[in-house]
């Protein structure tokens, strides 16, 4: 695999959400190597839609030597299993495989909440990750072992509704920040006995509405961190001790986001 002056392999990172596709290159150590790119995701959100934005996205970036990807869904061995906010015609889609075919370079996936962990976790005790965008998506890590495939999302919650249904984005829109607050403390509430976490992280591009009274294990998280821990599909254990060395992006953004939410 090629090397880059030292700062490779290069690492392409992206974010296939319900709402948006973001993409940026990561060095080694999971800098940053460009500005984050992002296009809306089309509708319907077909693979052949998706994997198309997926390429325009990219080509600005420049040179890379790998892909790592977070989608908003069940995948396992980097097949789509589901993708609920999308379109039915993703189940059984060969998603590595494609992204392979389409960019030339080999690739890995998990779910989007997963990845979002791997840039903002400690890699000690139970740690999960709630990310709240379009949907509502969960990692759960032991030791800075990724979990996979826990969808807390559609797990009955309230009144015969599923978490999602309080605390996507239509729910949201259907009851208003305030109220959409008091679902998401009443949420944490009822995952931390079952779960007992030692840290929960919240992050997504709806953390920014988030100002409910959070416990102390609680913190609100850059988006930007779904991007990040893209190095970790590939680096293994030690991407999560660089991830914690890495002051000026990850850890940053997490201590930033807090600060503008007090």
């Amino acid at each position: 695999m090629r090397r880059s002056r030292g700062r490779g392999p290069l690492t392409l990172a992206i974010d296939i959400g319900g709402t948006g596709i973001k993409a940026l290159v990561l060095d080694r150590a999971g800098r940053p190597l460009t500005e984050r790119q992002r296009v809306e995701t089309p509708r319907p959100a077909t693979p052949r839609a998706i994997l198309a934005a997926v390429r325009k996205l990219v080509a600005p970036l420049g040179a890379f030597d790998r892909v790592s990807a977070g989608f908003p869904g069940v995948v396992f061995r980097g097949v789509v299993k589901t993708a609920p906010n999308l379109d039915p015609a993703w189940e059984g889609v060969r998603l590595a495989a494609r992204l392979e075919r389409i960019l030339h370079k080999p690739a890995r996936v998990v779910n989007d909440a997963g990845i979002q962990g791997f840039g903002v976790i400690e890699g000690v005790g139970l740690e999960m990750v709630l990310t709240l965008g379009t949907g509502l998506g969960c990692g759960l890590f032991y030791d800075g072992t990724y979990i996979p495939n826990l969808e807390l999302a559609h797990h009955p919650f309230r009144h015969d509704r599923t978490y999602e249904d309080y605390l996507g984005d239509r729910a949201l829109k259907r009851d208003g920040k305030k109220k959409w607050n008091e679902h998401l403390e009443r949420a944490i509430a009822q995952i931390d006995p079952i779960w007992n976490p030692d840290r929960i992280y919240l992050g997504g591009g709806n953390a920014k509405h988030v100002d409910a009274k959070l416990p102390r294990h609680v913190r609100i998280t850059s988006n930007i961190a779904g991007l990040l821990g893209g190095i970790a599909l590939w680096e293994g254990r030690e991407a999560i001790e660089l991830a914690n060395a890495r002051p000026a992006t990850a850890a940053a953004a997490t201590a930033t986001a807090t600060a503008t939410r007090r």
